[in-house]
């Protein structure tokens, strides 16, 4: 919906089910409670002091002992304005495919790209190092071990930041990569500060190009951390090689 006059339009929305406009959000969640009428009408009263009108819980069931889960529906009054929404991505719109990337890297570089990525510390979920580097890489999306100009190192799960710092110089790579998907009580915030620390400790942050992705990771959380980039959902090898590219063209004086 569009307010203000001509000069000063603002795209102004809000969620909506089944008319435009209508507020409709679905809401799930969990309560310590155990499964009932007084469970599901405390997920009712739940989503009604989040300020929700027309409050229905619409799906309910036990989960263990003293648990239960909720899916409710509620509508609300609350909008944003779409067009004040800035955000700021690791690259923008124009990305590079496979064969635009190898190209240009050869012409930027001289060389191939050199990768090293891991899924550090005690997160064992490869999934999202594997869909960026792997070479049948995810969702019709190739990994970088399929890119001929990337040499492209997966070092798998549970590798140790200080390993990861070893293999990066052992290979000589331009890039660091580093997957994180357990977040509980911000595990991966302090495991990608580690990373970090280190490379500032032994000299070397200036020396590599050092993103990080997962699915709760986005580019402004690894940018406060002190990585050069962040990838979350939506991203894919494309994304990576597209930055790297780039960067590494900065840092060697050649621009697109």
């Amino acid at each position: 919906m569009s307010w203000g006059s001509e000069a000063e339009m603002t795209t102004i929305v809000r969620p909506y089910g089944d008319t435009l406009d209508d507020g409709a959000v679905q809401l799930s969640f969990t309560l310590p409670v155990s499964f009932g009428p007084r469970g599901r009408e405390a997920a009712r009263l739940f989503v009604e002091k989040l300020g929700f009108r027309h409050a229905e819980v619409v799906h309910a069931a036990p989960l263990s002992e003293g648990f239960s889960f909720y899916i409710a529906y509620g509508r609300t009054e609350i909008a944003v304005d779409f067009d004040a929404i800035a955000v700021e991505e690791a690259t923008g719109e124009k990305l590079h495919s496979m064969d635009s990337a190898c190209e240009a890297i050869r012409e930027k570089l001289g060389r191939k790209l050199v990768v090293v990525g891991a899924c550090t510390g005690f997160d064992a979920h490869t999934v999202g190092i594997d869909a960026i580097m792997n070479m049948k890489g995810y969702n019709h999306h190739y990994g970088l071990e399929r890119y001929p100009e990337v040499e492209a190192w997966n070092l798998g799960a549970q590798v140790l930041n200080e390993k990861l710092i070893d293999y990066a110089l052992k290979v000589n790579a331009d890039a660091i990569l580093v997957s994180q998907i357990v977040t509980q009580k911000d595990v991966h915030v302090r495991n990608l500060t580690e990373l970090i620390e280190l490379l500032e400790a032994r000299g070397l942050r200036e020396r590599f190009v050092v993103c990080a992705g997962g699915t709760r990771i986005s580019n402004k959380l690894a940018v406060e951390l002190g990585y050069d980039a962040g990838f979350g959902q939506g991203t894919y090898a494309e994304h990576v090689a597209t930055f790297l590219i780039e960067k590494l063209g900065e840092k060697s004086g050649v621009r697109s």
